[in-house]
């Protein structure tokens, strides 16, 4: 009998190891410009830890998309100094980033990837 397998799991975690590195690389871009930068590390946890906050709380009725955008916002005003002000600046330079990124992406024949971490994208 052949092993069980899942067809394209491959795909899947491939497309999800490249999405959270394009969001990890537009985080670390808006802590670059706003805040300070701690290294593209930094900046991958950081996005995946966003993106759990995001998923987690988003699907609140109602209020999920506001809740879950200050939620991700607090995430990086706590992986990165400088406060609220600076955090929301993180994550308008990084939403800025991601777009760009994708958009080159998909003009390359590669759009099935997301910016993971980065709300928006």
């Amino acid at each position: 009998m052949p092993p069980i397998t899942m067809p394209g799991i491959e795909d899947r975690l491939l497309t999800f190891a490249v999405s959270l590195l394009v969001g990890g690389a537009a985080v670390h871009a808006g802590a670059l410009v706003v805040s300070d930068a701690r290294g593209y590390a930094h900046a991958v946890l950081t996005a995946l830890l966003g993106a759990v906050v995001w998923a987690l709380l988003e699907p609140v009725p109602l209020i999920g998309g506001l809740l879950a955008t200050v939620a991700w916002v607090g995430v990086v005003n706590w992986r990165y100094d400088g406060g609220w002000l600076r955090a929301i600046g993180v994550g308008a330079i990084a939403w800025a980033a991601a777009t760009l990124a994708l958009a080159a992406l998909d003009l390359l024949g590669v759009g099935a990837v997301s910016a993971l971490g980065v709300p928006g994208t």
